[in-house]
């Protein structure tokens, strides 16, 4: 069996303008990765990253893809492992969403919930599956701290990624023995384009530390993997914490 697991020479990435998508697929090629699917609303965007890494060296072909739009799931990403074996998927598509306004537009906040926790169900399953059938490979799923426990701030993007890490820890146990592994990635406050504007809060970190953290997750074998580390013991203790002193905290 290949070592799909901790080198990955083909990856598939969910989310293909996804400033920690791309940054960890630069890390992957810089190491052994030389074909690279970039899976994402045609734009762009996504047009500049797929040139960015070929100029890096890898091979590496577009294709249309919309979490919002799970029917077609199956087809389009069954047509990528068609044209041959993906060693690694990154599912690293999701969104903010605007917590002070989706309060009072429940259609809006549903669009948060149905991209990072719907759409990642179809299409965890989708790719889960045609890992398990090429009989190798690995899932690393991009959750949250925020889905730790949910905070006043930001209760509809935490929920949804409530969700989507315990979808990925019982898809991960699903998947156990048959050589196919999903890993799950909790990072905290990431200096992106969708937190622009926002004051960094504690732990904050960037794409490229994401990366790194994901890297040394896959060579080790990791089932989570935290970004930065240090977040493990603190949300341990967030977790465990009093509601009535949680509710005090300024989250």
């Amino acid at each position: 069996m290949k070592d799909a697991f901790g080198h990955p020479q083909s990856l598939l990435v969910l989310g293909g303008a996804s400033e920690i998508g791309l940054a960890v697929a630069r890390r992957l090629i810089a190491r052994r990765t030389r074909t690279v699917w970039l899976a994402g609303r045609p734009s762009p965007d996504l047009e500049a990253a797929a040139e960015g890494l070929r100029a890096l060296g890898a091979e590496v072909r577009t294709t249309a893809f919309d979490a919002l739009d799970p029917d077609p799931h199956e087809e389009v990403l069954g047509k990528v492992f068609a044209e041959g074996d993906i060693d690694m998927v990154l599912l690293a598509f999701g969104v903010l969403g605007d917590q002070a306004n989706d309060e009072g537009d429940p259609p809006a906040a549903v669009r948060v919930a149905q991209t990072n926790y719907t759409g990642a169900v179809s299409a965890g399953l989708v790719c889960a599956a045609a890992l398990q059938n090429q009989g190798h490979g690995s899932l690393v799923v991009l959750s949250s701290v925020a889905g730790e426990r949910a905070r006043r701030a930001n209760f509809i993007y935490g929920s949804s990624k409530a969700g989507l890490d315990a979808f990925a820890q019982g898809l991960g146990d699903a998947l156990h023995g048959t050589g196919v592994r999903v890993m799950v990635v909790r990072p905290g406050f990431v200096r992106t384009r969708m937190t622009a504007g926002m004051p960094d809060a504690p732990f904050a970190t960037t794409p490229e530390a994401v990366a790194s953290a994901v890297e040394q997750g896959l060579r080790r074998g990791s089932e989570t993997v935290w970004a930065p580390g240090s977040l493990r013991v603190v949300m341990a203790a967030l977790r465990h914490l009093p509601r009535p002193l949680f509710r005090r905290l300024p989250l």
